[in-house]
Order: structure tokens, then sequence, then C-alpha cells
């Protein structure tokens, strides 16, 4: 997948371009519908589909305070859309400028970097531009390119967003999530040094680095780790680790069943696939080591 950084760049495509356009977290079922009509348009004119989204967050630039955890983080993002055929991605830095352009003067950035703009492609309630003043109505009219605006994608008859999916992975709906994600719910991070408290009681650990994003509730989980083209099974616990840690940090660890090496500094997917029990403090670690014994028969 080839990624480009500016509006600039996407001149040198073979045209007609047609962007889909949106944020894309978590890339979930209607995200790839708008995905998958780009492609659609561009591969009946020969033309070229390209995936625009921005960095960071807008809501990051707007509410940094208030801003709501991500479902994933740019390079699973990356990841997610590569899975999903996008062959070129443009990643806009959102900053002061882009966020005080008007909604016209970007489509007429997009125009004049496009050649041509064959289309746009977005949800037909999206927004943009400076106080979001631009919207499908505004893009029909300023013409010379196609526009679709497309409709939410239900599950249940609920539309889909990455909003009621943080919401549902939040309360630990891991099957809501699912059917409106078309996957697993997982989370992506590099491995980091931990303790080697996991090394210690016999069952060595990866601890992912999660900073940002939408967990499910604490707990143990039976989990799914992709490391590189490799998926292999494991066992995770989220929380506190109120048994050997007086830290009140929440950590992501993970086990895998069947796996013997070094991971530190190398990047995991973890698939979250079913809630096994509730975090609790041991007497011992004898009983947490048994405890562990049991979670991973039960994985």
């Amino acid at each position: 997948m080839e990624i480009f950084k500016d509006l600039a760049s996407l001149g040198s495509l073979r045209g007609p371009v047609y962007l889909a356009i949106g944020i894309f977290d978590g890339v979930h079922r209607g995200h790839q519908a708008l995905i998958e009509e780009a492609q659609a348009d561009a591969k009946k004119t020969g033309g070229t589909a390209v995936v625009m989204t921005f960095e960071p967050h807008p809501m990051l630039f707007f509410q940094r305070s208030e801003a709501p955890r991500r479902l994933s983080n740019p390079r699973h993002k990356e990841l997610l859309l590569e899975r999903q055929g996008v062959t070129h991605l443009a990643v806009l830095p959102f900053e002061a400028a882009r966020a005080g352009q008007t909604a016209e003067e970007f489509v007429a950035d997009l125009r004049a970097a496009c050649r041509p703009l064959g289309g746009v492609v977005v949800g037909a309630d999206w927004r943009f531009g400076k106080e979001r003043g631009g919207d499908v109505v505004l893009l029909r009219r300023m013409g010379g390119f196609e526009v679709d605006g497309i409709p939410a994608v239900t599950v249940g008859g609920e539309a889909i967003s990455s909003t009621s999916i943080r919401q549902a992975v939040g309360r630990g709906d891991l099957v809501s999530a699912e059917a409106a994600l078309g996957r697993p719910y997982a989370v992506f991070g590099p491995v980091v040094a931990g303790a080697r408290r996991g090394h210690e009681l016999g069952f060595p650990t990866a601890n992912i680095v999660v900073d940002g994003l939408q967990l499910p509730p604490d707990g143990v989980y039976a989990v799914q780790a992709r490391l590189g083209e490799s998926w292999l099974r494991g066992v995770a616990n989220l929380g506190v680790r109120p048994t050997i840690s007086t830290d009140a940090a929440r950590v992501l660890e993970v086990h895998l069943l069947d796996f013997k090496g070094d991971l530190y500094g190398r990047e995991m997917e973890v698939q979250f696939f079913r809630f096994l029990r509730g975090e609790k403090k041991f007497t011992s670690l004898d009983e947490l080591r048994a405890q562990i014994a049991c979670d991973i028969a039960l994985a």
C-alpha cells in the first residue's frame, strides 16, 4: 500500500481519482462500504481509488481533554485498510490550517490535486470544513465530479458507528462489537519490557502498549495474537494486577500458548474473543499460578 502525506502527491496517480474520505476509526463495516464503493467506481473507469483520512483524529485537535478513546491507532488503521484491499492511502495532517479551511476551499484543493477528480465517496451525514459547513449537498452543488453519500450500515436495525462500537467494547459486549466491525475487536501496539513477573510465575507475558485505545472491562480473556503473518492463541490479563502490583495503571499482558522467544520491540495485534473471568486479588502467588493454569485450560 502506497501512503501519501499531502494532497499534492495525488497528482502522480492515474486518473480519474476516486476518494473515500473519513476518519475510519476502527475500519468498521460502514467504513468498508465507503471503500468498496470507491474501489468499484475506480475499476469501472480505469482510475485509482484512494482512502483519505486525517491524523491526528480531529476530535483530538478540538477537544483534547474530552476526545474519545480510539478503536485503532494510526499504524493499526493502516494495516486494517490494507487488508481491505486499499492500495493508496492519503493521511493528511490535521492542524490549525486544515481546521480553519472552509468546505469550499477544501474541495477546491481536492480538485486541483487530482488529475482529474472522478468522485468523492463519504457517509451520507458526513460534515467537513470550518464550522462543519460542508456536506453531501455542498459537494454535489460544486459539481464536476461524482458524489456518493453512503447511508449508514445497520446491524439489528441500529446504525453502525465508531461511537457505538466504543460503547459496546467499553461495557464488554464483544459480540455486538464484532458484528459491527466484521471481525473480533482488536488492539495493536508494541511489546515493551515489564517486571517479568509472568516469567517468574512460569507463564511469560508480553506487555502491549495500548495508550489512548478503547479497552474492554478489566479481566481475563481468551485472545488471538497476530505476529507478522501468524495468529497465535493466548490468554490476556487486562487490569491493575492486584496480586503482584501496587501500581494502579492498567496493563494488557498476553501469554501466548504455543510460543517461545523474545517479543520485545515487536508489534502485536490482540483480538479479544471471550471474557473468562474478572480480575481478583489472590492470597498467594501459588494460588495465582494455579488460577492462571485454569485460565489457560479454559481458553
